[in-house]
């Protein structure tokens, strides 16, 4: 008689972000909850959504881990409460995966592939479209200080993987081994660039972190609109200066001083062309990240921006 014992499906973490997203975080579990040979572990972390958001979750997904934090600590603070009780649980890889993403099992496959076939890989991303129009978003990116522009506009390989300076947080997997030596991510930049600080990190550990062109992600850019020209621009300009703080101190007067200038010229430029709230985003972005003002700034930023915004010729600098 032979014995027809199958393999153990293979396991992996998956670290979910909620803030005031429920509707978005239950269907992202349930499509993973679906995969058939992969066993997925799922942590999400709410990040102090609304009593209700959180609630909903626990109902609908009653097998996933569900950390409810006291108080919203950005991208940053809230992944880490996810990655210090997954890195507790399971030696398994961890995936980082915005509630407003997709990533399907054969895609999860060839990260999980590439991440086991590079001894010195730490973090593995995708492609990353717009799940409506199908365009690329992201094949990789550029040192964030050092370039304008730090989005590769299209992919450096076709058929194998390929180094960058860092990936989109939006889907990244991670070898526990990387965070075990470089730590996880600064609490300090809340939003945005987490990664870049994470891989500038690694590669001073001897890890690589490489996009693998044959696998494939989604991500809804609408449902994060709203925010995009305020919250968004403002951690993105401000913590720059933070990545220069920490990674350039030989060249930390010029490398400011280059940034300094670039938030002046746009602030002034966007309020030339009728965005004050934009522009007001930057000025504080370029003021706190000067000043060192680091952490959360949600509720100070959009008061400040909706003040611009109603009344623009109050919020001159």
């Amino acid at each position: 008689m032979t014995s027809s014992t199958s393999a153990p499906a293979q396991e992996v973490a998956v670290v979910i972000l909620n803030w005031n997203a429920a509707d978005d975080t239950i269907r992202c579990v349930q499509a993973l909850a679906a995969w058939r040979h992969l066993r997925p572990l799922i942590w999400v972390v709410d990040n102090a959504s609304q009593p209700d958001d959180a609630a909903r979750i626990a109902a609908a997904c009653p097998t996933v881990h569900l950390i409810r934090n006291p108080r919203n600590e950005g991208f940053a603070g809230g992944t880490n409460r996810g990655l210090e009780a997954a890195l507790t649980a399971t030696a398994a890889p961890i995936l980082l995966l915005n509630n407003d993403a997709e990533l399907d099992e054969p895609n999860m496959a060839r990260l999980l592939a590439t991440l086991a076939a590079h001894a010195d890989a730490g973090i593995v991303g995708p492609l990353l479209y717009t799940r409506r129009e199908r365009r690329l978003i992201a094949a990789g990116s550029r040192n964030p200080v050092l370039h304008y522009k730090n989005l590769l506009p299209a992919p450096a390989a076709a058929d194998a993987a390929y180094p960058v300076d860092y990936i989109s947080g939006s889907v990244a997997l991670i070898r526990p081994a990387l965070l075990a030596t470089a730590g996880l991510l600064d609490e300090a930049y809340f939003f945005t660039m987490e990664l870049a600080d994470l891989s500038r990190r690694a590669r001073a550990r001897g890890y690589r972190t490489l996009v693998e062109p044959g696998a494939v992600a989604t991500h809804d850019l609408a449902r994060s609109a709203a925010r995009r020209s305020t919250l968004y621009t403002y951690y993105i300009v401000r913590n720059r200066f933070r990545y220069i703080r920490k990674f350039y101190r030989l060249a930390a007067l010029p490398l400011t001083g280059v940034w300094l200038l670039y938030g002046l010229l746009l602030n002034a430029r966007l309020r030339l062309s009728g965005e004050p709230a934009s522009a007001q985003a930057v000025w504080l972005g370029t003021s706190d990240g000067v000043r060192g003002q680091w952490g959360g700034q949600n509720d100070r930023v959009l008061a400040a921006c909706e003040t611009a915004a109603d009344a623009p010729e109050a919020a001159t600098p």
